[in-house]
């Protein structure tokens, strides 16, 4: 397994009491590296991530673009060596399913085999993979494209969540958050069962895409998706990728510490989701399907 955080000289400059002061310390940086996701040997995509759960940041990734829904449709994956080591596969590397094995990895790629019969993502400019933040997505067509290429129906699910609960969830998600609590740089998304608040799996990445995709590929290696009945519970403000993750694994409510943008709004009253913004302390927004939010023994309207 990869390094998750790395050794770094620092200089603190402190300001308190007026006094100016300059120390000389390590300090706990969280690890950034390139993975290089392949299908069939083919070159799908490549994501600056956390090493760690790369087998689930691949899976969901590839449920999070329309490429599979069940866990049957995952057959494998393996590292493959990177320049200098061993070729995938030889005898003297060996496989590492599951990220196991191969002493001379790199872990910076990696090769996901599909079940037979589930169609090859493509490749070139024109596949409709929404997968960047940088230049983000816009656009009617971009929820017609989202809603039709799901295979969940969210807007079915008939999940309830008490509004104490929902915002107790970043709470219990900053608890868990381990690797933020050494270097306070990565962002974290978990998934709670939405009737009892039952943390079922936290993962962190520097990416807050890729932390949704590491808990949502170990939905599908688990063979739990649909994730109905559930939350998901993310570290930062709630983009239109985050729902759209949210909706192609099934999951009813999203809960987010920041605030949503307006097309994440958009696409989550479009497909049924529930999105709740600014979950801080003792208050929190809900922006779209506002009666799955239980408040005391009253329903939300979602029309007030």
């Amino acid at each position: 397994m990869g390094r998750i955080t790395a050794r770094s000289p620092v200089t603190r400059i402190s300001l308190e009491g007026g006094a100016q002061t300059a120390r000389r310390r390590a300090d706990t940086l969280v690890v950034e590296e390139p993975l290089e996701i392949r299908v069939g040997g083919e070159p799908l995509t490549v994501t600056m991530r956390t090493p760690g759960h790369d087998i689930e940041l691949a899976a969901g990734f590839l449920v999070s673009e329309g490429v599979i829904a069940r866990g049957g449709e995952f057959r494998s994956a393996i590292h493959c060596g990177g320049p200098g080591t061993a070729a995938a596969g030889d005898a003297t590397v060996g496989p590492s399913l599951l990220g196991i094995g191969a002493t001379e990895n790199t872990y910076n790629i990696l090769d996901v085999s599909l079940a037979p019969g589930v169609e090859m993502p493509l490749t070139d400019i024109t596949r409709n993979f929404y997968t960047t933040s940088s230049c983000g997505v816009c656009g009617t067509a971009s929820i017609d494209a989202i809603e039709k290429a799901s295979r969940y129906e969210v807007v079915t699910d008939a999940a309830t969540v008490d509004a104490t609960l929902l915002a107790g969830l970043p709470d219990a998600l900053r608890a868990g958050q381990t690797v933020f609590e050494k270097t306070g740089g990565l962002h974290a998304a978990a998934v709670f069962d939405a009737a009892t608040g039952e943390l079922l799996v936290l993962r962190e990445d520097v990416g807050r895409h890729n932390a949704v995709d590491k808990v949502v590929g170990w939905a599908l290696l688990e063979d739990r998706l649909p994730l109905t009945g559930t939350v998901l519970q993310v570290s930062g403000r709630a983009s239109f990728e985050l729902v759209q993750k949210a909706v192609m694994a099934g999951i009813p409510i999203l809960s987010a510490v920041s605030a949503p943008s307006s097309l994440a709004v958009e696409l989550a009253a479009a497909s049924g989701l529930t999105l709740a913004g600014f979950v801080r302390g003792t208050s929190l927004n809900v922006y779209s399907r506002a009666e799955r939010v239980l408040v005391g023994t009253a329903v939300v309207d979602q029309n007030t």
